[in-house]
């Protein structure tokens, strides 16, 4: 089984996310992982013990000062018999004791003592999220060597809408097995991925662009890097946090964009997800105003990403491109694979009221290969990203097999 042997402590802090927890405890049983629970107050105020020990087959543990809890399994060997120390959901206040050493109560003493890896899917209000002290506090972690799962986009129980949300139980218990692997399946690659749009400067003022939001781009650079991958994100303007534990580089233009992917190889994967603007403008010095008559726009072509790369000196061992089209779409792909020489494709229809794909949290796609081509309809990106990140995994064996 796939955690047999594997011990893991699970910490449940305060928040409304704790009910994923209790899917969380499941999957980890039904996998033969071993999981023995700590609920905080605040905890305890959304899943009760009863249900926490039902399903983990454990006593919860709850008291720094039980008489019974202690002589039977103190707080120092609840934290140094786990293979793994999780807090899901890991709330504002907790993070910020464990970024400051506090140890007030069982959960905080616990995660003070351990000498085993922890990591942390953070539940709070958006404002929460993005307040200065709690960012300075994540920066604090991870610099410590604590794994953050960053939280995601959406409407949250308080009627707000934004990131603070904790992810999905089965993402977490992904990015579990992804610890647990001897080495993770893409320790010591380096990844490529290009997310956004780009920009194409008009004059001074001016630009023209287009929808892509970066979702996608930016779902996939973070599963790669759960898989192990040390990650490039070349992105262009977005509104989007950048990813935890990824290397940023932020763009406008396709210019700017190939020079920072040739900058970044070499590289073992490429997976160019950007919305590349086909063509550039030659740029006004000084902005074009009503008075100057009609305006005047001289467009260049601007460098094909994915055929450079796809034919370089320095080519990638996997080159992954993304095809968006209003028609013809598996002929349109097709024409793109070949042409472009790259390893796969990864194809959607855009701009259609039953297909908008810009700027949406879903999607539809078809992965198409010389020798495959198969759809996945109505997904989350990040399941996308999922999906993609395991067939560069199998590629990627593949190749070395042979």
């Amino acid at each position: 089984m796939l955690l047999e042997k594997k011990r893991i402590l699970l910490i449940i802090s305060g928040g409304i996310a704790a009910y994923k927890s209790l899917e969380l405890i499941r999957l980890i049983k039904k996998a033969g992982g071993e999981v023995r629970c700590i609920l905080t107050q605040g905890g305890s105020q959304f899943v009760t013990p009863l249900s926490v020990s039902s399903l983990s087959g454990e006593t919860c543990y709850m008291d720094l000062w039980s008489l019974t809890d202690e002589s039977e399994m103190g707080h120092i060997r609840l934290s140094r018999e786990a293979d793994l120390v999780i807090v899901a959901p890991a709330s504002a206040d907790i993070m910020a004791k464990m970024a400051n050493g506090l140890a007030n109560d069982l959960a905080t003493t616990a995660l003070l003592a351990t000498d085993k890896p922890v990591m942390i899917a953070p539940a709070m209000n958006p404002a929460m999220w993005d307040n200065p002290a709690t960012k300075a506090n994540v920066k604090t972690l991870i610099d410590r060597g604590i794994i953050v799962l960053h939280p995601s986009s959406g409407d949250m129980a308080c009627g707000e809408t934004g990131e603070g949300r904790m992810i999905e139980a089965s993402e977490i218990f992904t990015s579990i097995l992804n610890f647990f692997q001897d080495e993770r399946p893409l320790s010591s690659k380096h990844a490529i991925v290009t997310s956004g749009p780009t920009y194409e400067s008009i004059d001074p003022v001016r630009f023209i662009g287009n929808r892509s939001s970066g979702k996608q781009g930016h779902a996939i650079a973070c599963a790669l890097r759960d898989a192990g991958a040390n990650v490039t994100l070349i992105t262009g303007p977005t509104a989007l946090p950048d990813p935890i534990n990824v290397n940023i580089v932020k763009v406008e233009s396709a210019k700017e964009m190939m020079t920072a992917v040739e900058t970044a190889l070499p590289a073992n994967l490429i997976v160019c997800a950007a919305a590349v603007a086909d063509y550039g403008v030659i740029t006004h010095s000084k902005k074009q105003k009503k008075s100057d008559g009609p305006l005047k726009i001289n467009f260049i072509e601007n460098p094909d990403i994915l055929e450079i790369v796809s034919n370089h000196k320095k080519r990638p061992n996997l080159v992954i491109g993304f095809a968006a089209e209003t028609e013809k779409l598996i002929e349109n792909a097709r024409t793109k694979l070949i042409k472009k020489g790259c390893d796969a494709i990864i194809a959607n229809t855009v701009g259609t009221a039953e297909s908008p794909v810009f700027g949406e949290d879903k999607t539809s796609i078809y992965w198409i290969t010389q020798t495959e081509e198969k759809s996945y309809a109505h997904l989350q990106k990040k399941e996308v990203a999922t999906i993609l990140t395991n067939k560069i995994i199998n590629i990627l064996n593949k190749k070395n097999e042979s």
